[in-house]
């Protein structure tokens, strides 16, 4: 169907030429070089602090994208457009949020062609047309380069997309452009600032601009949030997805380690690692989940586990309104440093939950010990080592092709690399060994026997839990190059560690900065959690656009 919205020729060659596709190629950060950010920081200014006018996709749903280009009000490529335009606005210029390292140049092109698919009658997935950003440790194979933000990747374009970028456009996404995120993941430093990556600069907070964005997938959750896009695919360890989910009022959705693929996306730890979605809702974040979800012969670990149509393409029919009704959840009560603000937005979810019916257990156990946290930094010293190595080396296009050799560029290349903070966890995962070290096989054991069989499967076993239900983490910080992240508390370790299903939901907010509610349980209880966290959100509805205020407004 043809629609007055399709972009004139005039209009695609102007945004190419503007530099608005594209833009922030390779060299310094993304927004600003690092002297005049750091500045900016550190004088609590911003380019300009007053809000950006209403946009005409603010908070808009893939099933509203999809009506509209299914009447012919929209197409893919207007929707494309505006997005750029949205980002040339908030990410390049006015706040500079610094959410994405870059866009798509043939991003115009996609859209254009899946308008033509649609027209004769072709209509892949709901995904069809609907622009999405992928975290830039994320392969693609397009002129999109994949770094993990670091300038000793500049210019590694892959020469195959990674699983999960296969499957969106398979699925007909319009990849918009590569997010930044804390660099490498954020196994770089003890004392890292989380959104900064040199490539990238600092990603801003949307809602208080001083404040972080959390990490590692920052740029993710923040361009949906600012609704630079509609939404993104973050990966995580230990929080890398749910902790940017909370810090900017969004969903995010960690799976089962196994039920996404891991095949080209640039490792932390094959134990932990996991792609997944972020979005403004439940419905739209499981909308992505299904189109990545699934088995493929390049992760071994997609293959172990239960392969019915429901953990692929059904999560959707899981989306209940009376979701927590019959529901027993555990609270684990102050086990992981949370303030008594954020103990409040607690005891609200709690009245909630128990209002539309849910049983809840109160007090449960569930504090990470020493004895976790060493074994799983063991864990992710070793498999950080054997993994990058191994993924540097299959891409032949990579400037590098070790750890070793990482560790030796950013010595060399200390002023723009390392201009705040080290490298110390390169440099302690590059003394471990191989894989076969007993050191390494002890300490894999005991972190998946306390998360798992001794922490969250217990727990649930002992209680006939359907859920554990906490804090996902504290409202955000103000963002710290000198010494680096204060996190606010966090309750991801043990999802995280046992490779189990995490979810984050908007539950309020500490003096107008989101704090998020997680909702963890089993390997591969997805549906479980999906009905009780969407539950939660449709009679909570926390989720409010970003006010990218300069500071805190401590009236609120």
């Amino acid at each position: 169907m043809k629609s007055s919205n399709r972009v004139p020729i005039g209009r695609r060659e102007f945004i190419r030429r503007s530099g608005l596709v594209g833009a922030v190629a390779t060299g310094s950060a993304g927004c600003h070089g690092a002297g005049e950010q750091a500045e900016e920081l550190r004088t609590s200014q911003t380019v300009s602090t007053a809000i950006p006018p209403a946009f005409e996709l603010d908070e808009i749903s893939i099933a509203s994208l999809a009506a509209a280009m299914a009447s012919g009000e929209r197409t893919a490529e207007s929707i494309t457009a505006a997005y750029l335009d949205r980002i040339a606005q908030l990410d390049r210029r006015g706040p500079s949020l610094c959410s994405l390292i870059e866009t798509n140049p043939d991003a115009l092109d996609i859209a254009g062609e899946l308008d033509r698919e649609r027209e004769n009658g072709r209509v892949r997935s709901p995904l069809h047309g609907v622009p999405i950003v992928l975290k830039d440790n994320i392969d693609t194979a397009d002129r999109m380069a994949t770094t993990a933000g670091s300038l000793a990747l500049s210019g590694s374009t892959p020469s195959r997309d990674a699983t999960v970028a296969r499957r969106l456009r398979d699925a007909g996404a319009v990849l918009l452009g590569k997010s930044n995120l804390s660099e490498w993941a954020n196994f770089r430093s003890t004392r890292s600032s989380s959104g900064w990556s040199a490539r990238g600069g600092q990603c801003r907070n949307p809602y208080v601009l001083d404040r972080n964005p959390c990490g590692s997938s920052s740029g993710s959750g923040v361009s949906v949030s600012a609704n630079l896009v509609t939404v993104a695919i973050g990966t995580e360890t230990d929080g890398s997805i749910v902790c940017p989910s909370s810090a900017n009022g969004i969903v995010g959705i960690k799976p089962t380690v196994g039920l996404v693929s891991r095949a080209g996306i640039i490792p932390i730890s094959a134990s932990q690692d996991t792609a997944g979605p972020m979005a403004r809702t439940m419905r739209d974040a499981v909308l992505v989940l299904g189109a990545v979800a699934g088995p493929d012969p390049d992760d071994g670990l997609t293959l172990s586990g239960p392969q019915e149509s429901s953990l692929r393409d059904g999560f959707a029919s899981f989306l209940d309104e009376e979701g927590l009704n019959g529901a027993r959840i555990g609270i684990p009560r102050n086990a992981a440093g949370f303030d008594a603000r954020v103990e409040g937005l607690m005891d609200d979810a709690i009245a909630l939950m128990e209002e539309r019916g849910a049983t809840i257990i109160r007090r449960v156990d569930l504090r990470p010990s020493a004895a976790l946290r060493r074994a799983e930094a063991e864990v992710m010293y070793y498999e950080f080592k054997a993994g990058l190595n191994a993924y540097l080396l299959s891409h032949q296009g990579a400037p590098i092709k070790s750890l070793a050799d990482l560790i030796d560029f950013n010595e060399t290349h200390a002023a723009e690399e390392m201009p705040y903070f080290g490298q110390e966890r390169l440099v302690e995962a590059q003394r471990r060994g191989p894989l076969s070290d007993e050191r390494y096989l002890e300490a894999r054991l005991t972190a998946r026997r306390l998360a798992g069989e001794q922490g969250i499967d217990r727990l649930m076993d002992a209680d006939k839990l359907d859920a554990i239900v906490a804090p996902t983490g504290g409202p955000a910080w103000v963002t710290d190059l000198v010494n680096g992240d204060h996190f606010g508390g966090s309750s991801a370790t043990f999802a995280a560690v046992a490779g189990y299903p995490n979810i984050s939901v908007p539950a309020g907010f500490v003096h107008g900065l989101p704090v998020g509610l997680s909702f963890f349980g089993r390997a591969w209880s997805e549906p479980t959690l999906i009905r009780i966290a969407y539950a939660f959100e449709q009679a909570a509805a926390h989720r409010r656009p970003p006010t990218f205020l300069p500071t805190v407004d401590f009236t609120e």
